[in-house]
């Protein structure tokens, strides 16, 4: 039977003759398969550090320790996305909770599998003005942590916490998952658990069953498809494991596809039936496909917010929609379609592609041919805004001309992480890594090299949508390069983002991690001033100082390289540098007049002119 899970080695629970509460949750994660804790430690949180380090030295759970808590957010967000396991931080009371909140509710907006542990003072000193109290007496960040995770509590004796945690588990890993939240004060992390208390199962949460499937809707989705004539697929950030189901659906149906931005890292973007990106930074091909008003459009894995449907775009929110997805909360968005079809969406493509197989001794379609490097190329200047940007030798170096050279130098098994903003935008648009696939498929598909299995969260390239903090990348690439060694991790990020959370470039150095850290230096909040001129608004707030980020990193004992020309970016040797054990960080003087592809933003906001 499918999974919905990627299964993690399952270490079983030695029994202990006394163990504390802290101690259970540090096993409960190492029978999850969970390799790493992200948080900063404090006093409230103590006990949790004791069991990491007992846990640490017999080879389970390690802590990572991040240099403010919102980028522990940020580590266990890139964790789980890579892994499709659990992402775990964990936090001190007060101030160390309230860090956490933003990397949690984006989590949450992104539907990303978290476990959030939170420290509160002692009980018995709850009311009394304990220090960094946040429970309901002091400043509580349970009712701040509550609209932003699928399961939230307090832990108040020692007896509920078998049965919470597993809860929070269970909570975070069901459709739609996101982050579960457990507050639990000192002395009950210290208390010990009795000799004859059974643990929960929480091995056993790794072999769920997947989302049942409307085989009806199936059905009735199969019958649209064979009367269809131009079929358009939408493939959205759900759809990890199912990409090379799709790939053979484009070919059965002899449609074509398109993705959301943050579906674009499941698919090669030189295939030759793709036809760009739909949303934020995406592409006029893809715009101008649904616009002909193709007979069917199959969206699978997207919730439809407004960076992903190009803004609640009637072009794609009509009735020639069909929504697949095992979420109901997703389903709930498009009232509008023809079909809904519930499910554990890459089951639902098996069963697809088996309804539609050709009959009994018929041959199979022919495989679509791989595109030879140059006509490949020529696909994608077609597909892009300003190809001339993207191969121009100006200085300052043209945001298009960074992109273009990262997706032709940088290896095939590179993970991309672009952050809020310009960077997502240009990576968005622009970026198109060289040959990805690791092999052909029966499809014909182009995917990316890596884990040998796809998880629902893995991609080539990772940017967040929705709630979209700035500064996530920087924290996120930490965890991606945790969770798989093999892939070196290439983040891209603005000035304004590395000023908020560069700092995280530090643990990528403890760790001797391969980062390649490449800060688009523009000296401004670059999506502010160019949405204040599009808009015609008042120049106001998005100057930078100039920085030198790579005298910073030096400072930090990292290496790092000033990038002032497209002739000096062709000169930096990116396979050397992405094979190099620990972090560097190019800081490139970008061409700050360059406009990002972002009149989508500008319409919903309704400041487009």
């Amino acid at each position: 039977m499918e999974t919905n899970t990627v299964l993690a080695p399952v270490r079983h629970l030695s029994p202990v003759a006394a163990r504390d509460a802290a101690d259970l949750i540090v096993e409960a994660l190492e029978a999850l398969g969970v390799e790493y804790v992200f948080g900063v430690p404090g006093g409230a949180i103590e006990p949790l550090y004791n069991a990491l380090a007992r846990s640490a030295r017999r080879g389970g759970p390690q802590a990572v320790v991040a240099r403010n808590e919102q980028g522990a957010a940020y580590m266990a967000d890139g964790y789980a996305r890579e892994t499709g396991r659990l992402g775990v931080c964990i936090a001190t009371s007060g101030p160390g909770a309230t860090n956490l909140i933003t990397g949690v509710a984006c989590a949450y907006d992104n539907d990303v599998p978290m476990l959030v542990i939170t420290g509160q003072p002692p009980i018995r000193n709850f009311g009394r003005g304990a220090l960094q109290e946040s429970s309901c007496t002091g400043i509580n960040t349970m009712a701040m942590f509550r609209p932003c995770t699928r399961y939230n509590s307090l832990v108040s004796h020692a007896e509920q916490l078998p049965t919470k945690l597993f809860n929070a588990i269970m909570q975070a890993q069901r459709a739609p998952s996101g982050p579960s939240h457990l507050s639990i004060p000192v002395d009950i992390l210290r208390e010990p658990l009795q000799a004859d208390h059974d643990a929960p199962d929480f091995a056993g949460l790794l072999r769920r069953a997947p989302a049942l499937v409307d085989l009806p809707a199936v059905r009735q989705l199969a019958r649209l498809l064979f009367s269809a004539q131009r079929p358009v697929w939408l493939i959205g950030a759900g759809c990890g494991e199912a990409a090379a189901e799709l790939m053979q659906l484009v070919q059965r149906t002899d449609g074509h596809f398109i993705t959301t931005p943050d579906g674009k890292g499941l698919v090669n973007p030189r295939h030759p039936r793709f036809a760009g990106v739909f949303g934020f930074g995406g592409h006029a091909g893809a715009a101008e496909l649904l616009q002909g008003e193709p007979d069917l459009v199959i969206a699978l894995g997207t919730g439809f917010g407004e960076f992903n449907s190009g803004g609640w775009s009637r072009a794609l929110l009509n009735s020639r929609l069909v929504h697949v997805d095992d979420s109901d909360d997703n389903l709930m968005r498009s009232p509008m379609a023809r079909l809904h079809v519930r499910g554990h969406i890459k089951t639902v493509c098996e069963q697809l592609l088996a309804l539609l197989a050709p009959p009994q001794g018929a041959p199979e379609a022919q495989l679509l041919p791989f595109l030879h490097p140059q006509v490949a190329r020529k696909a994608y200047e077609a597909l892009v805004d300003n190809p001339v940007a993207a191969c121009g030798d100006d200085a300052p170096v043209k945001p298009q001309r960074l992109l273009a050279t990262l997706s032709e130098r940088c290896t095939p098994q590179t993970r991309f992480v672009a952050d809020a903003g310009n960077s997502a935008a240009w990576a968005v648009h622009y970026l198109a890594p060289r040959d990805q696939r690791g092999g052909r498929t029966p499809g014909g598909a182009w995917l990316p090299a890596g884990r040998e299995r796809r998880t629902r969260h893995g991609s080539w390239l990772r940017v967040t949508m929705d709630f979209a903090p700035m500064g996530w990348a920087i924290g996120s690439a930490v965890g991606i390069a945790l969770a798989n060694r093999r892939c070196p991790v290439v983040c891209l990020t603005g000035d304004g983002s590395y000023l908020m959370n560069g700092q995280e470039i530090t643990v990528a150095a403890e760790l001797g991690l391969p980062v390649l850290y490449v800060v688009l230096n523009d000296g401004a909040l670059g999506m502010v001033k160019h949405g204040q001129r599009l808009a015609g608004a008042e120049p106001i707030g998005f100057q930078l100082p100039q920085v030198d980020f790579a005298l910073m990193a030096r400072a930090m004992g990292i290496a790092g390289l000033v990038v002032r020309s497209a002739a000096e970016l062709d000169a930096v040797d990116f396979e050397a540098l992405l094979a190099r054990r620990g972090p560097t960080l190019i800081d490139v003087r970008i061409d700050g007049e360059e406009v990002p592809p972002m009149n989508l933003r500008m319409k919903t906001l309704g400041t487009a002119r």
